[in-house]
């Protein structure tokens, strides 16, 4: 039969080098340490004096967190400035922190690729009618994160609208 696996109780001594561990592997918030910790059965007080504890080691960063956050979307995937605030935020992200990882993003690298998106975007658009290929291109991006002034601008400059 199948058994559902038992989660292992640490103690708090026991836990601190595996925590330790799982913030060293990549950035974390602390939302997600403190979930990590309650699943291996520290209490809601333990699990905020570790947090602290690697608050202060520098191994938790929420600043450190919301800059790699950016770089990663706006850089790899591409997003634009409000659907990365919006990641930011639904981690549990403070307003200050989520500044200071906005402004990792170079306006030039950001412009270009609004540009990318929109030359692709309008590349593959099956739409023939322009008012609806306009519109839909503009939702697409819109939901990637761009701004709208920004996305008429890009229209403007590759001379599509």
């Amino acid at each position: 039969m199948f058994q559902p696996k038992k989660n292992k109780v640490y103690t708090k001594k026991e836990a601190l080098p595996k925590i330790a561990a799982y913030c060293a592997y990549q950035e974390r918030t602390q939302n997600e340490v403190r979930a990590k910790l309650l699943d291996y059965g520290l209490d809601l007080d333990d699990a905020d004096e570790l947090v602290i504890y690697l608050t202060h080691e520098k191994l938790l960063d929420e600043e450190r967190y919301a800059q790699s956050f950016v770089r990663g979307k706006y850089g790899l995937k591409r997003w634009g400035r409000r659907k990365i605030q919006q990641g930011l935020k639904a981690k549990g992200i403070s307003d200050f922190c989520v500044r200071k990882g906005l402004q990792e993003i170079d306006p030039d690298v950001y412009w270009t690729n609004l540009l990318h998106l929109l030359e692709k975007k309008n590349a593959t658009e099956g739409e023939r009618n322009p008012m609806a290929r306009r519109q839909k291109i503009q939702y697409f991006l819109q939901s990637k994160g761009y701004e709208l002034d920004l996305i008429q601008d890009a229209w403007k400059e590759l001379g599509l609208g």
